[in-house]
C-alpha cells in the first residue's frame, strides 16, 4: 500500500465520519462544523485526482461561501421560538427505512466492486490547469467573476435581512 492509498483512505474516513456527524447530529452548529470537514475532505480528494481548480473552487465556494452562509443563518435564527422540528411518532420508522436503504445501497456498491474486474494502468503525469483558468478568470472573464462575487454578497445580505425581519 503506497502513500497515495493511505492519504486517500484518510480522506475517505474523514469524509464519511464527518458526513455521519452531519446527518446524525442533534445540534445544528455541530452539523455545520462537521460539514466543514466533509467539504475539506472532498477538496482533498479532488486535489489527489489532479483537479486543482475544482479543489480550490470547492474550498472557496462551498467552505468559504455556502458554509459561512449556513453558519450565519443558524446564528441569526437562534432566537426564533415556537418552531417544532421533531419528526413525531414516525421518527423510528424513518430511521428504519433510511437504514434499510443505506444497507441496500452499500450492498449493491460492494457487489459492483467485487463482481467487476478492475484494470490497473499506469497514470500519466499531467500538467495542472489552474494557472490557465486563473488567468482566464482574471482577464477575459473578469466581469462574470465579479458578477458572481456580487451575487454571493447579495445572497448573504438577503439572508441576514430575512432572518432579522420581525
Amino acid at each position: 500500500m503506497g502513500l497515495e492509498s493511505i492519504v486517500f483512505y484518510l480522506f475517505a474516513v474523514i469524509v464519511v465520519a464527518s458526513a455521519l456527524v452531519v446527518v446524525l447530529s442533534k445540534k445544528i452548529m455541530y452539523a455545520a462544523f462537521s460539514l466543514l470537514f466533509t467539504l475539506f475532505g472532498i477538496a482533498g480528494m479532488y486535489a489527489m485526482l489532479m483537479a486543482d481548480f475544482i479543489a480550490v473552487a470547492q474550498i472557496m465556494i462551498y467552505v468559504g461561501g455556502i458554509l459561512v452562509l449556513i453558519v450565519f443563518g443558524v446564528m441569526l435564527t437562534t432566537k426564533i421560538t415556537g418552531v417544532d422540528v421533531k419528526t413525531g411518532p414516525t421518527g423510528k420508522l424513518n430511521y428504519i427505512a433510511g437504514g434499510l436503504l443505506a444497507v441496500m445501497v452499500a450492498g449493491s456498491l460492494a457487489w459492483l466492486y467485487t463482481s467487476n474486474s478492475w484494470i490497473s494502468a499506469p497514470v500519466n503525469e499531467t500538467n495542472t490547469s489552474i494557472n490557465a483558468v486563473g488567468n482566464l478568470l482574471l482577464t477575459e472573464y473578469l466581469l462574470a467573476f465579479e458578477v458572481g462575487s456580487v451575487l454571493l454578497l447579495i445572497a448573504l445580505i438577503g439572508a441576514a435581512l430575512i432572518a432579522r425581519r420581525k
